[in-house]
C-alpha cells in the first residue's frame, strides 16, 4: 500500500509538472485609466445605479478579442482581461461618475440600494480591428437611462469610441482600450446627466 502511495503521488507530481511545462505563460491585464477632470458644480441629491451591461456569450468573457479580418473573432494569445469585459467597464463607469462628483451617490447591481436612476445596457462591441493594416480598439454600448421611480426610459443612446493603437503589440493595445474606455465614460457622463436634469 505504501509503495502504491508513493507511485501515485510521484506520477501526481510528473502529470503537474508536464502540464505546467506546456502551459503558455499568461498575462493579465487590467483596464488602464486616465483621471477624469472633477466637477464642481452644485451636487445633485440622487443616486444612480449602473448596471453591468448584457453581452453576448462572445463579448461575456475575460479574453482580449480581436477582429483580423471582417465578420472573424479571435482573442490574443496568453493574454486576459482582470475580469470579464462588462465587468470592467461597468467598474469604469462607476469610478467615472464618482470622479464627476455631481451626482450624490453611484452604485452598482451589487450594492442592493434604491436609486433615483439607472443605466441599463447592451455591449455589442468590445474587441480591437484592423484599420488599414493597424490595430482600433473598439466599444459599442447602446444606454437606457430608466427613471426607476416613473419605470420609464428616459432616454436612450448608441455610443461607440475607437482608439488606434500605436503597435500591434498587446501592451498597445490594452492602452488603446483604456484611452477608449476614457473616452466613452466622458461622453457617457455628460451625455447623463444632461439628460437627468432635463426634466
Amino acid at each position: 500500500m505504501a509503495v502504491t502511495l508513493v507511485l501515485a503521488a510521484q506520477l501526481g507530481a510528473l502529470c503537474a509538472c508536464t502540464l505546467i511545462g506546456r502551459g503558455e505563460p499568461l498575462n493579465v491585464y487590467v483596464l488602464p485609466a486616465a483621471a477624469l477632470p472633477v466637477s464642481s458644480p452644485r451636487q445633485l441629491p440622487l443616486t444612480l445605479r449602473v448596471d453591468t451591461p448584457q453581452a453576448s456569450r462572445a463579448i461575456y468573457g475575460s479574453r482580449i478579442l480581436v477582429m483580423p479580418t471582417t465578420h472573424r473573432l479571435s482573442a490574443y494569445q496568453g493574454a486576459r482581461w482582470s475580469d470579464n469585459a462588462p465587468a470592467l467597464l461597468r467598474d469604469r463607469l462607476v469610478e467615472a461618475f464618482r470622479q464627476d462628483n455631481r451626482l450624490a451617490a453611484v452604485v452598482n447591481e451589487r450594492d442592493r440600494v434604491s436609486a433615483d436612476f439607472e443605466l441599463v445596457s447592451d455591449l455589442r462591441a468590445f474587441h480591437s480591428e484592423y484599420v488599414q493594416g493597424r490595430p482600433r480598439a473598439v466599444i459599442r454600448l447602446d444606454v437606457r437611462l430608466v427613471d426607476s421611480g416613473r419605470q420609464r426610459i428616459r432616454a436612450a443612446r448608441r455610443f461607440e469610441v475607437g482608439e488606434p493603437s500605436a503597435d500591434e503589440s498587446v501592451d498597445a493595445v490594452v492602452e488603446a482600450f483604456g484611452r477608449a474606455a476614457d473616452d466613452l465614460s466622458r461622453q457617457l457622463v455628460d451625455w447623463t446627466l444632461e439628460r437627468i436634469a432635463a426634466k
